[in-house]
């Protein structure tokens, strides 16, 4: 059974472990060995605002924790903790898009929709938070989800990492309807099912 719940802070050290093993096997194919290890040990991870705003969310099967991803509300545009530089002060709505962050899939559940059904779940919240506009920095491995999703390329840039080792991102938008339905809007409850 498929369970989408929103993420507490117990579930960091399993998440954590899932975007380690992700960031790496996942990226075979579109980084380098060495681009994939340097961007999983100094960028991925679990940023523990999105946990404290409550717009950090999993997905379990039958129990074993298989994705995780989010949405914010805040500037970060992507990286875990051990990235920022100071505040991360609120976004607004009326002017500003609201981020999608942290997408990670564990390698034996790939291409089963889990990422669709979590991008779905953030993009419906977003809206209901008053959000008209999305924006991500997706990684190679990302880039085809977020196209198929509505995502449209706003610039390709590279991050230096340690090494010294170069990583290609691509910023990417959507606009959405901020228009949603009450009866439409996500449950934040940590038992919501998506099955």
């Amino acid at each position: 059974m498929i369970d989408l719940r929103t993420a507490r802070v117990a579930d960091i050290p399993a998440m954590e472990a899932l975007i380690a093993r992700s960031g790496v096997e996942l990226s075979t194919g579109f980084y380098s060995p060495e681009q994939a290890q340097a961007i999983t040990r100094h960028v991925f991870g679990v940023d523990t605002q999105l946990v404290a705003d409550q717009t950090y969310f999993l997905i379990e099967d039958e129990g074993k924790l298989v994705a995780c991803g989010g949405w914010s509300k805040r500037a970060t545009l992507f990286g875990a903790d051990r990235t920022k530089q100071g505040a991360d002060p609120l976004l607004d709505p009326a002017t500003q898009p609201a981020r999608i962050r942290a997408f990670f899939v564990h390698p034996d559940a790939a291409r089963r929709g889990l990422g669709r059904m979590l991008l779905n779940h953030c993009s419906d919240a977003a809206a209901a938070g008053g959000f008209g506009r999305l924006e991500l920095a997706a990684t190679l491995p990302g880039v085809p989800l977020y196209r198929a999703c509505g995502f449209s390329d706003i610039e390709a840039f590279e991050i230096d990492l340690p090494g010294p080792v170069k990583v290609g991102l691509v910023r990417m938008g959507k606009d959405i309807n901020s228009e949603i339905a009450p009866e439409n809007a996500p449950q934040h409850s940590p038992g919501h099912s998506a099955t």
